[in-house]
């Protein structure tokens, strides 16, 4: 705690930072103590393996109460970034999907600009054995990647996070002349309803055939559509058109006489 100064106001906010099956109470503690270094206090949780509360966390988080006393439980990852508008997933490894990869500083300076614009952003990472699996992934807009030594680029989770929250910290004054998006991107929990929309058409019409390549098809469906960035009337109109498509609401069409 050296260096701490007690009567500064506490700095609270940022992303929201999910975490996905985590598998010790100890690595959420230590999560929660890098979150809380750098004004980072919003902590999801997605089936953590011990269950929640975990005392192991609260006495690693040693003092980020913020964090601890405020995280929140799901059971699945989609929910947990129901209300998120950009989400940027935490990968070691190349995914093979058609999706930006940026290191820290870029990352942080793409989710700096959009809580700017007052977007809801979160970080994910994946449970400490096996990181996040590829449809877990696919949920994200972008992927962050620490650079390391190649032969031991396993990173710690509590470290990665603490690497990613430094840089979100010191990304705190844009650049003079970034563009700004015009329309905020739905948000997820939109997204995923037209995702399941879609795919179930698509399963309907027999597109999502044979079988055994349905996952690998979805997941790259999700990735090509997730790049538009949709605002939520974009959305809206897509739902009408996929509806108009399968034989829903029609209206008689004008007289050509």
């Amino acid at each position: 705690m050296a260096g701490t100064n007690r009567k500064a106001q506490p700095l609270t906010g940022g992303p929201v930072v999910v975490l996905v099956r985590p598998q010790l109470g100890v690595n959420i503690g230590a999560v929660a103590r890098a979150m809380y270094n750098f004004g980072l206090t919003r902590l999801r949780l997605v089936n953590p393996r011990d269950g929640w509360p975990n005392r192991e966390a609260a006495a690693m988080a040693s003092g980020a109460d913020a964090v601890i006393g405020g995280v929140q439980l799901f059971d699945t990852l989609e929910a947990a970034l129901g209300d998120i508008h950009f989400a940027c997933a935490a990968s070691a490894r190349d995914r093979g999907m058609e999706k930006p990869v940026l290191e820290p500083h870029a990352a942080a300076g793409a989710l700096r600009t959009r809580h700017e614009q007052g977007e809801e952003i979160a970080l994910v990472f994946g449970p400490e054995a096996a990181g996040l699996t590829n449809d877990e992934a696919a949920l994200a807009d972008i992927q962050v990647t620490i650079p390391a030594n190649p032969a031991f680029a396993s990173l710690n989770i509590a470290q990665a996070v603490l690497i990613i929250g430094y840089e979100w910290f010191r990304a705190r004054v844009r650049p003079e002349g970034e563009l700004k998006s015009v329309m905020a991107p739905a948000p997820k929990a939109e997204l995923f309803g037209f995702f399941t929309h879609l795919e179930s058409e698509l399963d309907r019409s027999g597109f999502l055939f044979p079988p055994e390549k349905r996952p690998a098809m979805v997941r790259n469906l999700r990735n090509m559509l997730a790049r538009a960035q949709f605002s939520e009337q974009d959305v809206r109109t897509l739902r009408g058109v996929i509806v108009a498509l399968t034989g829903g609401k029609r209206r008689p069409r004008p007289d050509t006489d």
